[in-house]
């Protein structure tokens, strides 16, 4: 067999060691342990590494590596543009380095464990670097254009299983956070009956949209509804945020709109550029009444026995977050006769597209009657919600007691 015969035998050996298809039934931090293995065996590395970028603090971090302890690489941390690893992510091209020096890269545990060569590969998703896979020799050497193919092959796999890795990640993140910040059952409570429903209209299970019911000192109710704009854990967190802040607002004022305006300060000065919408309501202690304050949000949909469910019209104040001159909130009184039903929404259950907003707020007033809430939620969610959501829905249903 002539010299060209055994280089394309031995091309076509390491380029089938990283397109394997057998590496796709591995989950994602199993494939990348694979990948580095056979990745470091094919180019006859002493280390190999996978760093991916945190789009939050915008540093690579190590997601896997092999040749290094894990308490070596664990603690790393690189800034796009520093070091070896940082430049191939900042210039998005391959990148070697013969004889590695001091200044070369950030991380000391290269230098101590007597690297001499680099070679690295910017990963890439949809056109965007995610991170960086590279590989280290003990001995000073200049890799080949064959080399730097395979790594680059090896790198668009870790980029789906890095992708895929992150998003689970995100994904549990979210959902926990979903855990801490909606109520997991709703308190029991005299001369009120409540249910409510959340429905992500998005992979990641949780975005903006919130409701929150608490009891205040004074035996006031309160009650609201939000919806931060965005998706995904980003709207999460900020909405914690906001959650939050209004729980505190609501001990130091008793007035729904006075507790928006302070909220609306907040949100304007720490979360500058997000705008929320969100409705606040303060029950009586006897049930009798609700003082409502709304920020954008969409208008509440009021059942009384004995007539025809309406949409209340309230004064329409500005969503938190947008920089306009008028800032007056204002607060109407609304009354509950027993057995009154009161529902809040947020968009994602009313809004469809091709169909103007007002329909759906239609075809959910049509649905509404003085029910229970519990029953009230199901029905509501099996007409009206029954198509899949193109936006997070958050449903709340109060109903006064028939007997106060």
């Amino acid at each position: 067999m002539d010299v060209d015969s055994v280089r394309n035998d031995e091309r076509l050996r390491r380029l089938e060691a990283v397109t394997d298809a057998t590496l796709s039934r591995l989950d994602a931090a199993d494939l990348l342990d694979e990948l580095l293995e056979r990745v470091r065996d094919l180019l006859g590395a002493e280390i190999a590494a996978i760093l991916l970028l945190d789009p939050h603090s915008g540093q690579l971090m190590v997601a896997a590596a092999k040749g290094m302890a894990d308490e070596a690489h664990r603690v790393v941390r690189i800034p796009i543009g520093r070091g070896f690893a940082g430049r191939v992510a900042q210039t998005r091209r391959p990148m070697m380095i013969d004889e590695v020096a001091s200044g070369d890269v950030v991380s000391p545990v290269l230098l101590e464990m007597g690297i001499r060569s680099l070679l690295g590969v910017p990963i890439l998703a949809a056109g965007e670097v995610i991170g960086v896979l590279h590989v280290g020799s003990s001995r000073p050497r200049r890799f080949t254009a064959d080399d730097i193919q395979l790594l680059e092959l090896a790198a668009d796999r870790a980029g789906a299983a890095g992708q895929l890795r992150n998003q689970k990640l995100e994904q549990a993140t979210a959902l926990a956070l979903q855990r801490s910040l909606l109520p997991g059952t709703l308190p029991r409570l005299g001369g009120v009956d409540l249910a409510a429903r959340y429905v992500p209209g998005h992979a990641f299970g949780i975005g903006g949209d919130w409701y929150d019911v608490f009891t205040l000192p004074s035996g006031w109710l309160g009650v609201v509804i939000g919806d931060v704009s965005g998706h995904g854990l980003a709207a999460a967190v900020v909405m914690g945020r906001i959650r939050s802040a209004l729980r505190a607002y609501a001990l130091i004022t008793e007035d729904p709109a006075e507790a928006l305006t302070l909220l609306d300060r907040k949100v304007r000065h720490f979360e500058a550029g997000s705008m929320t919408t969100a409705m606040y309501a303060l029950i009586s202690p006897d049930r009798s009444v609700a003082h409502i304050s709304t920020a954008g949000h969409m208008p509440p949909v009021l059942a009384v026995p004995g007539e025809p469910p309406r949409v209340l019209v309230l004064p329409a104040d500005p969503p938190l977050g947008i920089d306009i001159a008028r800032r007056d909130r204002r607060t109407t009184a609304v009354d509950l006769p027993p057995g009154s039903v009161l529902v809040l929404y947020t968009d994602g259950l009313v809004e469809r597209r091709g169909e103007l907003i007002d329909m759906g707020i239609a075809r959910l007033t049509q649905t509404v009657t003085p029910a229970p809430a519990e029953q009230l939620c199901e029905k509501v969610m099996a007409t009206v919600g029954l198509d899949e959501p193109t936006d997070d829905v958050a449903l709340l249903v109060v109903r006064r007691s028939g007997d106060n």
